[in-house]
């Protein structure tokens, strides 16, 4: 689940990144534009991949040394 976050975090960020520097939105341009369903819906995904992500900066994995 970590790892398909991450793709997914990293997927929106490109994406942020293009819209940011390009003024280009990828996933609208590969799905069909900003309101087309698959649209929301990877843009649905990325934001939960997001909210994942931030329970794993507070996950105690046991690999800091003492």
């Amino acid at each position: 689940m970590d790892t398909l976050c991450l793709i997914l975090a990293i997927i929106g960020a490109v994406n942020w990144g293009l819209v940011g520097f390009a003024r280009f939105d990828l996933v609208a341009w590969i799905f069909g534009g900003q309101t087309a369903g698959f649209s929301r819906i990877i843009y649905a995904l990325v934001g939960v991949a997001g909210l994942w992500g931030i329970t794993m900066i507070f996950r105690d994995d046991g690999s800091e040394s003492e």
